[in-house]
């Protein structure tokens, strides 16, 4: 099997999923206004699903609507509206919510408990469900829709976050995958990501496909970070229909470790595509951190340089600071020795094992340029590894967080 990127996947593209979108009037003016900002996205066919809810305990209404549905693993749709996050209003918030669900439910003549239901934007603000009820009929559902959906979720985003892969069998596809995703500001992930959606037109057992969302996850969407803020909302939602046909994917099988790759690849480009649309970011930030005693570790070291400020407005200024690197490096908590540890930057080595070494400044300063920024950071001790993604810190962040709401 080979695993292959869609030019222009989305998530509609598996089979028997259709989404759609309309301008509900969430935003009362600002950039976003009278575009998307209510949309649907769902399975024809009945699906298994997976997801991860924020553990921030400030928790939206819809993160408590969907902690209830998500165990059954029968998700067959979800709801999402961009301009207010329903939050935080308990109760009645919760009956927003839920009502929400219940539009789309009855839409599409299914059970409410077969749709989730997602919500983000502004918090602190009443959600204006009359929007959302004169909205839900004009929406048109179709496989094209995928696009559309990506869209309306989006927020502070400046670009719609959406890719799709291929597993094949020679020429021939035996399922895909497909995905979009928001997220620019309130990036620092402690579950998934900020809200999430992938599908798939491969059968796969539930318990299976759960184990594998966590597993995802955590070596993806809880490897982005922005500002060190968690949002309220935070939802990961993967659903899959087997509208592809074949056997059903179960664990301990070749297939399993097949799905799972593509599963990796999918969230992985995602993730790059988060972390690239930082808030007022200019570059990406690539952080690979090998030669750790445990993954546990170079997970811990590579979110901690991707999120220190002083590494992220270094790489602003295209400058090849290296200490910044290693001293934050050395305050993960992680077991750091300067005399054991390497570093290097776009690929050129700045240090080594307790010395500095000589490099062209001004090369290294021209290479970091590029809009990705690649730090590598040997800590000499073991064979663990990962990969952490973040940008970086720009004056355009403040501005735009400073002018959010006035």
């Amino acid at each position: 099997m080979t695993i292959t990127k869609i030019t222009d996947g989305h998530v509609t593209t598996p089979r028997g999923f259709v989404a759609g979108a309309v301008c509900a009037g969430m935003y009362a003016g600002g950039p976003k206004a009278g575009a998307f900002d209510l949309g649907v996205l769902f399975s024809e066919r009945e699906s298994v699903s997976a997801g991860l809810l924020t553990t921030n305990t400030v928790r939206s209404a819809p993160v408590y609507v969907n902690e209830k549905r998500f165990p059954a693993g029968r998700i067959r749709g979800v709801i999402t509206n961009s301009g207010n996050a329903n939050a935080p209003f308990g109760d009645a918030g919760i009956a927003e919510a839920e009502a929400m669900a219940a539009l789309a439910a009855r839409k599409l003549g299914v059970a409410e408990e077969d749709f989730a239901v997602c919500s983000t934007g502004i918090t602190g603000v009443v959600l204006p469900l009359e929007k959302i009820e004169a909205g839900v009929p004009r929406i048109e559902l179709s496989a094209q829709g995928g696009p559309d959906f990506a869209r309306a979720i989006m927020t502070t985003d400046t670009v719609a976050k959406e890719v799709a892969v291929a597993v094949k069998d020679g020429d021939r596809v035996v399922y895909t995958l497909g995905g979009c995703c928001k997220g620019s500001g309130m990036i620092h992930p402690n579950m998934a990501t900020m809200l999430a959606y992938v599908t798939t037109d491969a059968a796969v057992e539930r318990e299976l496909l759960q184990t594998l969302v966590r597993e995802t996850a955590d070596a993806t969407f809880n490897m982005v970070t922005v500002d060190g803020d968690t949002s309220c909302s935070d939802t990961l939602l993967v659903m899959a229909n087997g509208a592809a046909g074949g056997e059903t994917i179960r664990a301990g099988t070749q297939q399993a470790q097949e799905f799972a790759e593509a599963l990796l690849m999918l969230c992985t480009e995602l993730s790059r595509k988060l972390a690239a649309d930082g808030e007022g970011a200019t570059h990406l930030i690539t952080v690979e951190v090998s030669g750790a005693a445990s993954r546990a570790e170079a997970r811990n070291v590579a979110h901690t340089v991707a999120l220190s400020s002083l590494v992220k407005t270094a790489v602003a200024g295209n400058d090849p600071n290296w200490g910044r690197i290693l001293v934050a490096a050395g305050r993960s908590g992680s077991p750091v020795a300067p005399a054991k540890t390497s570093v290097t930057l776009q690929g050129v080595q700045l240090f080594e094992c307790g010395v500095a070494l000589e490099f062209d400044e001004e090369e290294v300063h021209e290479k970091m340029k590029r809009p990705e920024v690649v730090i590598g950071i040997d800590l000499g001790v073991g064979d663990a590894k990962a990969t952490a993604w973040g940008c970086d810190l720009t004056v355009d962040y403040v501005h735009i967080n400073a002018d959010y709401r006035t």
